[in-house]
């Protein structure tokens, strides 16, 4: 069972990996991800304040930044289960 610290780590760390691969870092006026992780409840905010002119809408990749932190989690307690699993066995 992974711990709360690396299921907000794996949140973030997906949150962002969207927003840099939809913006060069230097374009990006602002962000924020915020992740929380309470009695197994995820929750994923993110914010980005990124140029009108940009190729993407920045709600868009704030909504699949938040998504993506979302599946990357899902996958991280699926490996845990498949490890017990073959664990246990």
């Amino acid at each position: 069972m992974p711990t709360d610290e690396t299921v907000v780590e794996t949140a973030a760390e997906a949150a962002e990996g969207v927003i840099f691969a939809r913006y060069k870092q230097s374009d990006v006026k602002d962000f924020d991800v915020t992740v929380t992780f309470e009695d197994g409840i995820l929750d994923v905010d993110v914010y980005i304040n990124a140029p009108d002119d940009a190729d993407a809408d920045a709600d868009d990749v704030a909504d699949e930044a938040a998504r993506t932190a979302q599946d990357a989690v899902d996958e991280l307690f699926a490996e845990s289960d498949a490890d017990s699993d073959a664990n246990a066995a």
